[in-house]
């Protein structure tokens, strides 16, 4: 399955590797891919994940609001 989310307030590599890595250490997730000049977030999962908790640890790294 694939989701895809925006992630507001990427700017440079260190933001796409933060959110890569709490995106990859949720369970079920098997990878994302982020874009830190569009935000575009793209999640593969082999089952649902819970997303509010998973935007609530995107939104702990930093300046960065997820809209889904």
């Amino acid at each position: 399955m694939k989701k895809i989310v925006m992630v507001k307030g990427t700017h440079c590599a260190s933001c796409k590797a933060l959110i890569e890595d709490v995106c990859k250490e949720t369970e079920g997730v098997t990878s994302c891919t982020v874009d830190f000049k569009t935000g575009k977030t793209v999640i593969e999962h082999t089952r649902l994940i819970d997303m509010a908790k998973l935007k609530k640890e995107i939104e702990s790294l930093g300046e960065y609001k997820v809209v889904e």
